[in-house]
């Protein structure tokens, strides 16, 4: 059960982007525009998204920070950033989303609980750091375990930061072990993002449309340790005006859970009754496969296309992914009380001079 210790205070807020869109300013989560987020294949620190469940701690030392590896094991131990960094350093460009991201077009259609996040709850980083298998293996918890001779079975991960949820204590996460101490699945205790240094039982759990906060039985249901295929559109807003009709470029993101590829994006301008396939791409240039090896698995794709507009339609983009999962039409067949998870169809309204659709 790795933990964080050190000094920290709460104080001083961190200069942030002015052009990011605030949630909420207590505990702060925000994110960057839309457009901001198809400007480049690794997304800028400054217009990553911020999410918090509480006051952010200010690190002035991270060398005063250490990190504290006990419970269901036979070696407990306490390691210093010299002794993480000390172990092979690997790099990893992944891509993080939060559970909530397009919550706000979810509780369009019936109100849900949580922060209100647009379609940029979302970022792509490259991620440096030690590999989870080998600090565990200095605990003796070999590679490719299920569970400890004393029987624990997940890794829990217990911050320094301090939320409501927890009753003022830590913030808390886990994953199970067999993952942790599968070298492949490239989990890393990072601690650098693009070269830089720097509560999940009664949360994050998708129901079905007919629980709601009278009959919700939070145990009937695991927590998501994943998410499934997702795309929106960046380069247009949810209304966008053309004075005339003409060339429209259409892009944005696509990702899948998983290490799953991005098989194909496709695009309508007739609000779904037909489509043209998009170009995708993680490095400009070169065209994406899906299961190429040299493929960041574990990172967005970028797509694009480029679609006469002879006047004003419904365009929508949704995405397959190597499995063959498909993005759901409606937000009506994924509506949940938590408000998370929205992969439904991603629709935006581009209207040309003064018609209407």
């Amino acid at each position: 059960m790795p933990g964080i210790k050190g000094p920290s205070e709460y104080s001083r807020e961190p200069t942030r982007h002015p052009s990011l869109v605030i949630n909420s300013k207590q505990p702060f989560n925000a994110e960057p525009p839309r457009s901001a987020l198809v400007t480049s294949y690794v997304t800028p620190v400054d217009f990553f998204y911020k999410r918090n469940h509480g006051p952010i701690p200010v690190v002035d030392d991270i060398e005063r920070y250490s990190v504290s590896l006990n419970g269901l094991i036979e070696t407990p131990k306490e390691l210093t950033m010299r002794d993480i960094r000390s172990l092979p350093k690997y790099s990893v460009a992944a891509t993080l989303q939060c559970a909530g991201n397009r919550r706000t077009a979810m509780s369009k259609f019936k109100t849900v609980k949580g922060v209100g996040w647009g379609i940029s709850a979302i970022g792509n980083a490259v991620w440096g750091g030690a590999k989870l298998a080998d600090v565990l293996e200095l605990v003796g918890i070999p590679k490719f375990t299920a569970a400890t001779k004393s029987g624990g079975k997940h890794v829990e991960f217990v911050s320094i930061d301090k939320c409501k949820e927890e009753n003022e204590g830590p913030y808390k996460a886990s994953i199970p072990l067999f993952q942790a101490t599968n070298p492949d699945a490239d989990v890393l205790l990072a601690y650098e993002m693009n070269g830089e240094g720097f509560f999940m039982q009664k949360d994050y759990k998708m129901f079905p449309p007919s629980v709601n906060w009278d009959n919700i039985d939070w145990s009937t249901r695991r927590p998501q340790m994943d998410f499934p295929v997702q795309s929106a559109i960046c380069s247009l807003e949810d209304l966008t005006i053309m004075k005339q009709p003409g060339k429209v470029r259409v892009s944005g993101y696509a990702v899948s859970g998983g290490g799953r590829g991005i098989e194909r994006v496709d695009v309508s301008m007739d609000g779904g009754k037909t489509w043209v396939e998009a170009t995708r791409y993680q490095k400009p240039g070169i065209s994406y496969v899906s299961d190429d090896t040299n493929s960041d698995k574990w990172a967005w794709v970028l797509f694009e296309a480029t679609v006469d507009v002879p006047h004003s339609v419904e365009i929508v983009a949704k995405a397959v992914d190597s499995a063959a999962n498909v993005q759901p039409e409606s937000v009506q067949e994924i509506w949940n009380l938590r408000g998370v998870l929205n992969t439904s169809w991603h629709r935006v309204q581009l209207h040309v001079g003064h018609s209407n659709l």
